[in-house]
């Protein structure tokens, strides 16, 4: 088998006529048009597709004789790890590879095709050449993920091909390559109010970074500006400073030029210097303290909306006296429960705020930025299945785990390590999912691959990370495509057949993830660190699915869930004896990221977002405006994608309302707001957003009539 025989798509690109293959760029621009008859030109981006491969790709496509002939020459070339490789019999590399080819595939955009040449695949080191088709990168994917067993490399060469599975960004673009950053997207770090917890965590930040990962910080542990130092008062410089380093560090380090280096901070909304967190991000901001890249994420706990509500001040707490009064730091002890001790005790120095004020100076930033990030303090951690105490998320808002703090010697060596996060991401297609033959297979296929990316990944520069994914065995399955599939079905976004949808949906993905945690467990007996304490071990858990209707409200619901088995009071019975004899392999299990280029490939839209547009216009690089179809777009489904912008933020909130039971960390959710929203528009879709149960916040996006369409620059770590 040649390369050319390879990818069918490629082929048959070659009958693209000459003329036209010179022209993609022109061809795709004609898809943001109407033809005479007022129809959508969905077949102009396919030909635009098409000329692109004719033109780009073929040509530079180097080619090789056979399997072993390829596999030698990239190897002994230092493009690929040979160690992947050696894993594997040649027979088999020869069939995994034949299956892969055999296996149907095209990209179904324009865009997807060159997201994926672009940016994914394996090119000479010079540029002019291509050495992988998507089905080459799909092998090599699998082959590292399976580790040398054969079933599982050919089962991921299944899912990633048939749509059904796609692999984060970081895994996808650096699995089997010799040169190469890490499989994980983004990571999660605490700092303690020391200055070697400082410096280990630049330390991480820095190591962190130069190999592809975002990382997110917590601050609210630091003491704030003017508390002592050594007994001597007014010394301490608060947050602010330490931003700036973590600023310039993400400017410096990258992942060999390839994606920017990204980093987000984290503050507690009744740490003392909240309001000076949050004017760093100020348009007007002085230039010694204005934050130009670092993302910024607020902690907001019951209480503060309370106060907002009763028109009361919110008290700030010095969290240098907290953790001496109470010896536990701010970030753990739960401000809503120890609230009044707090504002009573005398040893803590504190300062008052208007809450209203503070809600408004929220609104007003992310009118003007996108920021804050907002993570619901209480909502998160009564839902919480574990021990420990989440205090904190990512670039994107969506992961949610416990961590603990790391002490240090003299010497600024760890004295006790803590555990920090590592965010190990992949998505389903929930179109491709529902076309499956068994979703529960599809379930056991992505978190099994997941779980091999935590295995893998040992970051010993950044031990605390390392310490907590080895500990934790955290991944994060996600799920795309909420919106492209409801249209294909002819279902409303935020409609009763859209949310009666995604309840269902996401409940069949939280027992199938589940199940396949405990039979990981079971195989290599072995359970996540504090599983014991946990409410799957008690039980606890399942409560909630015991106790409630387990099938859809609506009858066109019950009908697309016909081919599927759901699971029933007696699965759900089954299952939690299962979890209490073998316990669970990982510590959470599901998270639901905003996805960005892998969306693309994989011709979904994004996470469980409605679509920005239904024509997306994107900006890349030198060849301008690229134009996106939202898939499943066509003549009879148009009416059923309507813009986020225009949905208004309930329905956005609704729905994401109705997946947030079911997934055990979180889900990136952005609010859209037309031109015409002010500031009292946000405010009320945080407290809408805030009593229907919503973990956290991501993005404020705007809507500005010269832009209308365009998409704006998401998480470079998440937004996979």
């Amino acid at each position: 088998m040649t390369q050319t025989d390879t990818n069918q798509q490629v082929a048959a690109s070659q009958s693209v006529g000459i003329g036209e293959r010179k022209r993609y760029h022109a061809l795709n621009a004609e898809l943001n048009l109407y033809d005479k008859d007022g129809k959508l030109q969905l077949d102009k981006d396919i030909a635009a597709r098409d000329a692109y491969l004719a033109d780009e790709v073929l040509p530079k496509l180097k080619q090789f004789d056979s399997v072993e002939d390829r596999l030698n020459w990239l190897i002994e070339q230092h493009y690929y790890e040979q160690e992947v490789f050696d894993a594997y019999p040649k027979d088999f590399l020869n069939r995994v590879y034949q299956r892969a080819h055999d296996l149907p595939h095209e990209f179904e955009s324009f865009l997807g095709a060159m997201k994926f040449f672009r940016s994914y695949a394996l090119k000479t080191f010079d540029g002019t050449e291509y050495l992988e088709t998507f089905p080459d990168r799909v092998v090599a994917t699998a082959l590292t993920l399976a580790r040398g067993d054969q079933q599982w490399a050919l089962r991921y060469v299944e899912e990633i091909l048939s749509g059904r599975f796609q692999p984060a960004t970081p895994t996808f673009l650096n699995a089997g390559k010799a040169q190469r950053g890490e499989f994980v997207s983004c990571f999660l770090q605490r700092l303690e109010d020391n200055l070697e917890s400082i410096a280990q965590g630049a330390s991480n930040a820095l190591q962190l970074s130069k190999r592809g990962g975002g990382v997110a910080t917590l601050l609210t542990n630091l003491r704030e500006v003017g508390a002592p130092i050594k007994k001597i008062e007014n010394q301490a410089s608060g947050v602010v400073p330490v931003m700036k380093i973590f600023e310039d560090i993400f400017s410096y380090a990258n992942q060999l030029g390839a994606r920017q280096g990204a980093g987000a901070v984290y503050l507690h909304a009744h740490h003392p210097d909240i309001l000076r967190f949050l004017d760093t991000k100020r348009e007007n901001a002085d230039e010694k303290t204005r934050i130009k890249t670092l993302a910024l994420g607020v902690v907001i706990p019951d209480i503060t909306f309370e106060l907002a509500r009763d028109n009361k001040p919110m008290v700030l707490f010095s969290p240098y006296d907290v953790l001496r009064e109470y010896g536990v730091p701010l970030s753990d002890l739960g401000v809503t429960a120890h609230y009044d001790e707090l504002v009573a005790n005398p040893n803590i120095r504190k300062s008052e705020i208007s809450a209203r004020a503070f809600f408004t100076t929220l609104a007003e930033l992310q009118f003007e930025s996108g920021y804050p990030y907002v993570l619901f303090e209480d909502t998160v951690n009564k839902a919480h299945q574990l021990d420990g105490y989440i205090n904190m998320s990512n670039l994107c808002s969506e992961i949610l785990q416990r961590n603990s703090a790391s002490t240090f010697a003299e010497d600024g060596s760890y004295a006790h390590m803590g555990e920090d996060i590592s965010c190990n991401l992949g998505s389903l297609n929930i179109a491709k999912a529902m076309e499956s033959d068994d979703l529960g297979e599809t379930v056991a296929t992505a978190i099994r691959a997941l779980t091999a990316v935590s295995d893998i990944t040992n970051i010993a520069s950044a031990p605390s990370v390392a310490h907590g994914n080895a500990t934790s065995h955290a991944v994060g399955l996600g799920q795309m495509n909420l919106h492209g599939y409801l249209a294909s079905q002819h279902i409303h976004y935020g409609s009763e057949e859209g949310l009666d949808f995604t309840d269902i949906y996401f409940m069949t993905m939280a027992y199938h993830a589940v199940k396949a945690s405990t039979s990981i467990a079971k195989e290599r007996g072995e359970r996540f660190d504090g599983f014991e304490t946990s409410k799957y071990a008690t039980g606890e858990y399942f409560d909630y699915y015991l106790n409630r209707d387990l099938q859809p409200k609506t009858a066109k619901v019950r009908k697309l869930f016909d081919a599927h088995q759901l699971p029933t009071h007696e699965d759900w019975a089954t299952l939690r004896e299962e979890v209490q004899r073998y316990g669970m392999y990982n510590a959470y299990l599901q998270a639901v990221p905003p996805t960005g280029s892998i969306s693309y490939i994989n011709h979904s839209t994004s996470s469980i977002h409605p679509v920005a547009a239904q024509i997306e216009i994107r900006k890349e690089g030198k060849l301008g405006r690229v134009y996106y179809a939202a898939p499943h777009l066509a003549d009879d489904t148009a009416e059923y994608f309507q813009d986020a912008y225009e949905l208004g933020y309930e329905k956005i909130i609704d729905t994401y309302a109705a997946a947030t039971p079911h997934v055990d960390q979180g889900l990136s959710l952005t609010l859209f707001f037309t031109d015409e929203a002010n500031t009292r528009d946000i405010n009320r879709a945080q407290i809408y957003a805030w009593k229907k149960g919503i973990k956290t916040l991501y993005y404020v996006r705007l809507r500005q009539p010269a832009l209308m369409g365009t998409e704006v620059a998401g998480c470079v770590s998440c937004a996979l």
